[in-house]
């Protein structure tokens, strides 16, 4: 049996606690109140009632601790060090359609490093967390990244611009240099859930642009505790910095990067 830590048994209390409804209203679909944030970007009564509870339980948990969610934005806090990173529903989309991929993702930040995650699929009871140097779960299993070693045995996963997002063509000529030299692609609809697939070995790798550190924070800790590497497409930055990320193994994710970067 796998021994939580208290942080991490604290944090995944608060995201039992907070998506507690969540099931009751993926199971009421057509009732939902739902608001346009833009096109093709769709938020939910439910995302800000599991976000409102996540600041509640978190709040209580570390008094002082910044807080930043796709829904609120950004909470400063006393203590300047330390601050959560949240993503109430990442894959709202999918959850509006009645498709049980989607998930509750929760990270802390201390002094700019993601030191734990957790991340929670309320349909599924699929729960991935993570500590700094402590390694990454699947529920009670220790995760480990793939061991494939060439591109054409890999299977990768990404994320697509929809409607009023920018990229388009430049995700194309992505997908082009990828599909023709692998065995295939996947396209899931919650990136928290992508980088979990990539930790627990299920699919080989993941790249995408466009992303918010809600969406990546927990999973990139869940990745290199797994053994795993990331980096951004186009620089030394952070992805939390550029919002733009590539994930693998160590044997992979070059071979994934030059390909990449011929779509430029």
């Amino acid at each position: 049996m796998v021994i939580q830590s208290a942080l991490i048994q604290a944090m995944v209390a608060a995201i039992r606690k907070a998506c507690k409804g969540v099931s009751r209203d993926f199971g009421e679909i057509s009732e939902l109140q739902v608001s346009r944030k833009g096109p093709g970007d769709f938020v939910t009564a439910a995302d800000k009632r599991v976000e409102a509870a996540l600041f509640e339980e978190l709040t209580r948990l570390r008094p002082g601790y910044g807080f930043l969610g796709e829904e609120q934005g950004l909470r400063e806090g006393t203590d300047k060090t330390h601050r959560w990173i949240v993503d109430p529903i990442d894959g709202t989309t999918n959850f509006m359609h009645g498709i049980p991929v989607f998930a509750c993702t929760v990270a802390l930040e201390r002094d700019g490093e993601i030191v734990a995650g957790v991340t929670y699929n309320p349909i599924t009871n699929d729960l991935y967390w993570a500590e700094k140097g402590k390694g990454a779960y699947h529920n009670d299993r220790r995760l480990r990244v793939s061991a494939r070693k060439v591109m054409e045995d890999s299977l990768i996963a990404t994320g697509l611009p929809f409607i009023g997002k920018t990229g388009h063509a430049q995700a194309l000529k992505e997908l082009h240099q990828i599909m023709q030299r692998t065995a295939g692609i996947r396209r899931l609809g919650a990136c928290s859930l992508d980088l979990a697939m990539v930790a627990a070995g299920r699919v080989d790798g993941y790249w995408e642009r466009g992303l918010k550190p809600w969406d990546m924070a927990a999973g990139t800790l869940l990745i290199t505790e797994a053994g795993g590497k990331i980096g951004s497409l186009d620089g030394d930055q952070s992805p939390l910095i550029t919002g733009e990320m590539l994930a693998a193994n160590h044997e992979l994710y070059p071979q994934l990067l030059e390909k990449l970067q011929l779509a430029k």
